[in-house]
């Protein structure tokens, strides 16, 4: 215990006594922080601006219609399939759910020079799995109101609140109509591809979806999914095949599958996450080349240390202790410039943090410091006494 607060006593005395040079490579260490913690709340914010609805939907599976190749735009669902799927043993709710998009007329951005709002318009079953939770207002009351209930995203781009209109606007056939709805209710983030979203009852999304000539003569109500809420969620996996086998020409997914078969998704993830990876990589080099030219530097000191009685275990907890110390104080400092430029970012911009993503990205920047000066810790405790001072043969 004496030589481990002999190390430590040496750690800290050397950083104070160099605390310009040390302070600089905290700086480095923190910028490798800002970047790391930024790029895993980008990956988490975009994939929540790509998934956020289907992820929060009340429901264990989703119905697509055959020969869809797992993909819910390319899904259509007629209305005794719908029918079909909720008569399933085991199945303790089934809601229609119907995607497409549209304009906002009126009001317009808060922003004077922004253009009109696209929006995810979302047509769902009022009471069904699929409608979203009213934090403010109510539900949505019959298929065929013409009622909305926004995502909170939309009310950071308009000025509304519940009880106002807004007027859409979508094509039919060649010309842009408009549709008003009431503001019934307000939900929490509920983005889907990248938009904010409304969502209006199954009926009024029929009327208000863009459509081209052909479709005006199809008076069958088509959908691109159905939300199924099992009775048993430990049954999920088995109420697929059952799913399939009793309803037939559908493909059924749980709610992962469903939002990671997204166009873009796993290939949008899968970029985000290489970059953390080649930034931790640049953080071990980094350090592991701050710490090496460190130690390179003090060889006589640590000969004089090994030369009146200093053993290996005490040199090296040192250098474990400094780099510790050193990228402790890095990352904490990076952290705190984090959140500071957080709070100055726009709140449309795709940044999320997430417990987990914190915790996992701060943990790995905590390991890439010992890590990246494995090679300057096994060095140092190899120096010979002898041979640092000159004195060998």
């Amino acid at each position: 215990m004496n030589g481990i607060s002999v190390a430590g006593f040496l750690a800290v005395k050397e950083v104070w006594r160099n605390r310009g040079r040390f302070l600089l490579f905290g700086l480095v260490i923190a910028l490798i922080t800002v970047l790391v913690l930024f790029i895993a709340a980008l990956a988490e914010g975009l994939a929540n601006a790509n998934r956020e609805y289907l992820s929060k939907l009340d429901a264990q599976l989703v119905v697509l219609g055959d020969k869809s190749d797992n993909l819910i735009a390319a899904s259509r669902l007629g209305r005794s399939r719908m029918a079909a799927v909720s008569r399933v043993e085991g199945v303790a709710a089934a809601g229609a759910i119907g995607f497409a998009n549209a304009v906002v007329a009126e009001p317009l951005p808060n922003d004077a020079s922004a253009p009109p709002l696209r929006i995810s318009l979302v047509g769902v079953e009022p009471g069904k799995p699929g409608e979203p939770r009213a934090l403010a207002g109510r539900q949505l009351s019959t298929s065929q109101a013409t009622e909305a209930i926004l995502d909170r995203g939309v009310l950071l781009r308009l000025n509304l609140s519940v009880g106002d209109t807004l007027v859409l606007q979508s094509t039919q056939g060649t010309r842009d109509e408009f549709f008003s709805v009431r503001v019934v209710g307000v939900t929490d983030a509920q983005q889907y591809l990248f938009q904010p979203t409304v969502f209006v009852p199954m009926f009024t999304w029929d009327r208000i979806r863009p459509k081209g000539e052909g479709e005006f003569a199809n008076s069958e109500l088509t959908v691109n999914a159905v939300a199924v809420k099992v009775q048993n969620p430990a049954e999920a996996e088995a109420m697929k095949a059952r799913l399939v086998g009793e309803v037939g020409n559908i493909e059924v997914l749980t709610i992962r599958e469903a939002y990671e078969n997204l166009p873009g998704y796993s290939a949008q993830q899968s970029t985000l996450n290489t970059q953390s990876f080649f930034t931790l990589l640049i953080g071990v080099l980094v350090i592991g080349g701050f710490f090496q030219i460190q130690v390179l530097q003090k060889v006589p000191q640590i000969g004089v240390l090994k030369a009146i009685g200093a053993s290996n275990l005490m040199v090296g907890a040192a250098a474990i202790l400094q780099i510790v110390l050193v990228t402790a104080f890095g990352v904490s400092l990076g952290g705190g410039l984090t959140l500071l430029l957080t709070l100055g970012l726009p709140a449309t911009i795709p940044f999320a943090f997430t417990g987990s993503a914190v915790v996992l990205a701060i943990a790995a920047l905590l390991i890439i410091g010992p890590l990246g000066g494995s090679v300057s810790i096994r060095y140092s405790v190899r120096i010979e006494p002898l041979k640092a001072l000159g004195l060998a043969s």
